[in-house]
């Protein structure tokens, strides 16, 4: 068979190691290329203007083709098939035979139709070539400008940037990156790239490009006018405005191509010549262009198969979810990620001080990921990209898969480890096609280190954007096969969270600066800082807002407050075993109404008022501790709620007073910071109305006292709590939560739910109750009387906050100004507000823009 390749990009060279897997003597094969090097590595080109050399881009050692006996024509150009005789022309008059066809020719940058695009200085960024010219333009140049604002727009001015030029990006459209990220994500990636001293430049429309002549006695080469009557002088331009697909040849063939071009592909990559296959950013399946490396990689591999008359899946499109590092900054974007799914629902956390912005989108059940957007911190990408690609259900709060309270790691925070979660079938490396399956099968073989894992599998050796999974797959392998494995906290402490808490006890450590200068170094990260915290509020009970303690706080406790998709915060009065009296109802209702708070009834049986703005706290918080309440530490790794029925006091089947145990046990072990969220429940009867024994402590009421259940959650990966102790008395009951709460606390891992700590219990239920209940390890007193410390040095922090001026100053919008935030806005539904979506938002500010 005589097998002819047009094209030796990525893709083409993925279907040359294909094709090899199987081929033998009786295939010929011809590659023309019309670049005059091999293969390379075009996803991290930029690299090029930061040290890497093109053999270090390259995917293919020099002797490849002599290697494998492939004819291969470099700085060569097909220009005509002729279908019929099956045969290929050049341009230089070759006529190369074929039985069959790939045309794996990529696309080509489009370069928008401006008078003067082709002066001198200007330029596209697509090939090693390219680069070379830029760079040689850049040794005369004062400045650049790129015009486009997309993926490679960026990747273009992050090399103007270190051919150290003043740089420029010029897009047409209101924000950067516009197909894969929405308004407020770019607000904050233009925030960050300017930071970098790149000027950004939206909503320009450029009319043409003329000579720069000179201003104020500096000389330019361009000169480029815009279409508001603006210019901007520059010496180089770069066109990065999107791509076209190179289907030349297919046209002159009269190959079926797209509407607006593309070389129309059926599931096994064939074109309408059953011949000739395309495939890569050529090739058009069902109406759509893949302009990433996964699916060409994926086009690849079943092309190969098929050509070879091997059993092969058809292709079915592709994930477009990409995360990438623009100058530094980590952006990533999956599935639906401006919530086009009619039933899409959004939250989204934004820190304009970090300069971090990420949302999730699910469906309006609340039980499937539709999308994602990351900008400024995009440590969750793999484990949400998961969650998608595998369907799996979201945890009973969404939120925590994105907000900093519940750490980087927040799926595995709702139950169990992320990748045990994850089915064997589970694509790890979508463009390596590596499954989890497939690095837990070269790990048993012997590959324990990510190196060896990715020398073997190929995973993370393209993109690289799964190299953080397939660190997560290797670590669980191994310690499911019994290896040690570093269970450091992070790069700045050299201990796990236990160890950490018992330094800070043992050694009686009241600060993170202590801290750190003891045990760690460095300056410590948004991992340490909150976990240090979090175990010194655990210890010591110090007011979290102290100064020492404030700046390690993540947003939700230096705030004080939950805050919402739009920005606003949400505002939690504790409302102990779900009882409030009319008076404070009306007080609620009251306060409420004064600042228009949207307001609900929510599961743990409280009245939330969401809608506040950071500059509204203090004086909202203000009234309602005038009015009887205190701060229901919805924001905090640390009790949220304690549930309950009416009990005896009213129900005929009850046993018992629920209310009175759980309105005790919620101001007993209110404030309690511990590794994770705490929910608990009192039932008065074994009808269960509370739900108790879905709680991390569940309590219900029996005919000869009071049932102890431990351990359960709902969320990501329900879990049932299991029976610790029966037919306790009250006092005996406290006693056991207190031992179980402290115990938990000092032992357990950063963000780890109850019920995963218990999983990972040696010993498992039997070993809990010796500690709790028989008191085994002698330790009983001790945890009875850290927590008796806990309650006596308990403080209402909102009480706290606003009665001291330095921490009540910091609850403000803007530094320099007491104006609200402008860009949260809201809208009427049911009689009451929600958040205005992004459709909302264009719409009146198109109408004002009209006015």
């Amino acid at each position: 068979m005589k097998l002819v390749v047009v094209g030796h990009g990525m893709v083409g060279h993925k279907f040359l190691e294909g094709v090899l897997e199987y081929a033998n003597d009786d295939v010929e094969i011809t590659v023309i290329a019309e670049e005059p090097r091999l293969a390379y590595d075009r996803v991290h080109l930029s690299e090029y203007f930061s040290g890497k050399s093109a053999k270090d881009l390259s995917l293919a050692r020099q002797d490849f083709a002599d290697a494998y006996g492939i004819d291969l024509h470099l700085d060569t150009q097909a220009i005509a098939i002729d279908r019929e005789a099956q045969v290929v022309t050049t341009k230089s008059g070759q006529q190369v035979p074929y039985d069959k066809l790939i045309l794996s020719t990529g696309s080509y940058p489009f370069v928008p139709p401006i008078p003067g695009n082709d002066r001198e200085n200007c330029f596209v960024y697509r090939t090693i070539e390219d680069l070379d010219a830029i760079r040689a333009a850049s040794q005369t140049a004062k400045n650049g400008v790129v015009i486009g604002g997309g993926l490679l727009g960026l990747e273009a001015a992050k090399a103007l940037v270190d051919l150290d030029l003043k740089a420029h990006v010029v897009e047409f459209a209101p924000r950067l990156m516009a197909v894969q990220i929405d308004d407020l994500g770019a607000k904050v990636l233009r925030n960050k790239i300017e930071d970098l001293g790149v000027e950004v430049l939206t909503q320009k429309a450029t009319q043409a490009i003329e000579d720069g002549a000179t201003d104020d006695g500096e000389s330019f080469v361009h000169s480029m006018k815009f279409s508001d009557g603006t210019e901007l002088k520059t010496d180089l331009i770069v066109f990065s405005a999107g791509i076209r697909p190179r289907d030349e040849l297919a046209r002159q063939s009269g190959l079926e191509l797209g509407e607006r071009g593309g070389i129309v592909i059926n599931d096994y990559c064939q074109t309408s010549d059953e011949h000739i296959y395309a495939i890569g950013e050529c090739a058009l399946w069902q109406g759509k262009i893949y302009g990433l490396v996964a699916p060409g990689y994926d086009m690849a591999r079943i092309a190969a198969k098929h050509v070879m008359q091997e059993e092969t899946n058809c292709f079915a499109g592709a994930d477009m979810s990409t995360k990438l590092k623009l100058m530094g900054v980590d952006v990533a974007s999956i599935g639906d990620a401006h919530a086009n799914h009619p039933s899409a629902a959004s939250y989204f956390y934004n820190d304009d001080h970090a300069q971090v912005y990420k949302k999730i989108v699910i469906n309006k059940e609340t039980k499937k990921l539709l999308g994602a957007v990351l900008v400024g911190d995009a440590k969750e990408y793999s484990e949400l990209l998961q969650m998608m690609l595998n369907d799996m259900d979201l945890p009973e709060n969404p939120d925590s898969l994105i907000v900093p309270q519940y750490g980087g790691s927040n799926v595995a925070s709702s139950g169990g480890t992320g990748v045990d979660l994850l089915p064997d079938s589970a694509t790890i490396c979508s463009c390596n096609n590596v499954s989890k399956a497939d690095l837990c099968s070269a790990i048993a073989d012997g590959s324990t280190s990510l190196g060896a894992l990715k020398k073997c599998t190929k995973a993370a050796t393209a993109c690289g954007g799964c190299a953080p999974l397939v660190t997560q797959v290797l670590k669980a392998e191994l310690q499911r096969q019994g290896v040690t494995v570093n269970n450091h906290l992070c790069e700045h402490f050299p201990y796990s969270r236990q160890e950490l808490y018992h330094l800070v006890r043992v050694n009686e450590i009241r600060s993170f600066d202590e801290l750190i200068s003891k045990h760690g170094h460095g300056l410590g990260c948004d991992i340490c800082k909150p976990t240090a915290s979090n175990i010194l509020a655990s210890c010591w009970n110090d007011f979290i807002l102290q100064k020492e303690h404030a700046g390690l706080q993540d947003s939700n406790d230096y705030f004080l407050g939950n805050i919402q998709k739009d920005g606003s915060y949400s505002v939690v009065p504790r409302m102990a075993g779900g009882e409030v009296t009319p008076d404070g109802l009306i007080a609620v209702g009251q306060i409420a109404k004064k600042y228009g708070l949207y307001t609900k009834i929510t599961g743990g049986q409280r009245v939330d008022l969401f809608g506040a703005q950071v500059h509204q706290l203090p004086t909202i918080w203000e009234e309602l501790i005038a009015a009887g309440f205190e701060s229901g530490h919805a924001y905090g790794k640390s009790l949220r709620t304690v549930k309950s029925c009416v009990g005896s006091t009213w129900c005929r089947y009850g046993v018992d007073d629920s209310v009175g145990l759980a309105i005790f046990l919620e101001n007993r072990y209110k404030g309690l910071r511990s590794p994770h969220k705490l929910k608990m429940a009192v039932s008065g009867c074994t009808r269960e109305c509370a739900e108790a024994q879905g709680k991390d402590v569940g309590v219900i009421a029996t005919e000869k006292g009071w049932n102890l259940y431990v351990c359960g959650n709902g969320g990501m990966k329900p879990r049932h709590a299991e029976l610790l102790a029966s037919d306790l008395d009250t006092n005996t009951l406290i006693r056991y939560i207190d031992r179980f709460f402290m115990f938990y606390i000092q032992t357990a891992d950063r963000l780890q739910r109850t019920s995963v700590w218990r999983d990972n219990l040696e010993g498992g239920l039997d070993y809990l109750k010796d500690v709790v209940v028989n008191d085994s390890l002698g330790v009983a007193q001790e945890l009875e009387d850290r927590m008796q410390h806990v309650v006596n040095t308990y403080q209402d922090e909102w009480n706290t906050a606003v009665t001291d001026p330095k921490v009540r100053a910091r609850f403000q919008t803007f530094i320099n100004s007491d104006q609200a935030d402008p860009h949260i806005q809201f809208t009427p539904e049911r009689g009451q507000i929600r958040p205005m979506n992004a459709q909302e938002r264009d719409a009146k500010r198109i109408a004002v823009t009209s006015v």
